[in-house]
């Protein structure tokens, strides 16, 4: 369990930053209270409000969303982490229908610290889950039979952040800077140097927790962390940032990948198939909206301490990691085989071997026969 437990603690300490709430960011920086939310300016977006939406029906979907009178499959979707417009997709395609199109009845189960996405899954409590290539594949080395069917992030999102005054814009710049980070990530800032021929002895490394304070009290010169939290943080905050992210450099780890059994995909196929659909669905409504999925995750959780302004930015950064190129080409989720051989090495260098076994595309191939947009 070693391997699985490193990446468990790494990827908790990377997220430890409260979800990315405003109580968390005003505590973080030390900044005083709550950030007002800011106005939607959507006209087509739903209003931000004090309370729960009234949950939606098959029935009050547009039409183009509804179903027959034959029963609804009721299923459980593990996602990886608290409540949050990181699963902004998943939230539209609930609301609006898109998983009952595809007779669904789906439960969005939120993960968090202690919650890891695995066991629901092997035990069968989930069908599908939100997971990553480093931890599914730990979790076949050691015998799960696991598939990914989809590839949400199509770059990894941990970054280098930075004050602009004093910015890291590549890996060379992290020589003679002091940098901030969970002592879980070592192997990946190891990995980073060695493919960038960063001397890592002229980095001075601060263990320190997931805070930018650290970096805007100028006790570092920059931070390891992900794309959508602390830069989005001191943004939020009105300091100016910078970020350098490692996909750029040579990291390649596919991230919030979709995991089944193998045996689910043998046997439930459909049921997975329509999970995917309604997943791509809500993502693309996402994509053409992100303030909307903004304003539809701070309704639905009103008792989360989610900041409307927060959630927008989080909702647009996103959207750099999740589609590129290669979905537009291809459809949401997709990946290539070159991305494939990338991560295989990758994930040998962080010490998880894996096969191209463990990614299976053929749900997508099929999904997208007719072009890279789902109607």
């Amino acid at each position: 369990m070693e391997g699985i437990n490193r990446m468990t603690d790494n990827q908790y300490s990377r997220r430890r930053f409260l979800g990315g709430t405003a109580a968390g960011t005003g505590l973080l920086l030390g900044g005083g209270g709550i950030l007002a939310a800011c106005g939607n300016d959507d006209d087509e977006a739903p209003a931000a409000t004090t309370a729960a939406p009234a949950a939606t029906t098959a029935a009050a979907a547009p039409a183009a969303t509804t179903t027959t009178a034959a029963p609804m499959k009721s299923v459980n979707f593990q996602l990886s982490w608290l409540d949050s417009v990181q699963f902004g997709g998943s939230y539209i395609a609930d609301e609006r229908g898109y998983y009952n199109r595809f007779g669904l009845d789906v439960s969005l189960t939120p993960g968090g610290p202690g919650a890891p996405v695995d066991p629901p899954v092997i035990a069968g409590q989930a069908v599908m889950g939100i997971s990553a290539a480093n931890f599914a594949g730990a979790s076949v080395a050691q015998g799960a039979p696991f598939k990914i069917v989809g590839v949400a992030m199509q770059q990894n999102p941990f970054v280098i952040a930075s004050l602009t005054e004093n910015p890291v814009t590549q890996p060379k710049d992290l020589e003679g800077k002091k940098l901030g980070m969970a002592f879980n990530n070592q192997l990946d800032l190891d990995l980073l140097a060695s493919l960038n021929n960063v001397d890592l002895s002229r980095v001075e490394v601060i263990p320190s927790d997931y805070d930018p304070a650290p970096l805007v009290n100028g006790e570092v010169d920059c931070l390891l962390c992900w794309l959508t939290d602390l830069p989005v943080a001191m943004t939020v905050k009105g300091i100016d940032n910078t970020t350098m992210l490692f996909a750029d450099y040579g990291y390649a780890v596919h991230s919030q990948t979709y995991i089944v059994l193998e045996d689910t995909l043998t046997n439930d196929r459909d049921t997975v198939l329509g999970l995917l659909k309604g997943e791509i669905l809500g993502w693309q409504e996402h994509k053409v909206n992100p303030t909307a999925a903004a304003v539809r995750t701070v309704n639905r959780f009103p008792d989360a301490g989610l900041d409307l302004e927060t959630e927008t930015l989080k909702a647009s950064e996103f959207l750099k990691l999740m589609f590129s190129e290669v979905t537009d080409a291809n459809g949401f989720l997709w990946w290539t085989d070159e991305s494939v051989q990338d991560n295989i090495q990758t994930l040998q260098a962080l010490g998880v071997e894996v096969t191209a076994d463990l990614w299976d595309r053929s749900l997508l191939e099929e999904i997208f026969a007719d072009g890279p947009v789902l109607v």
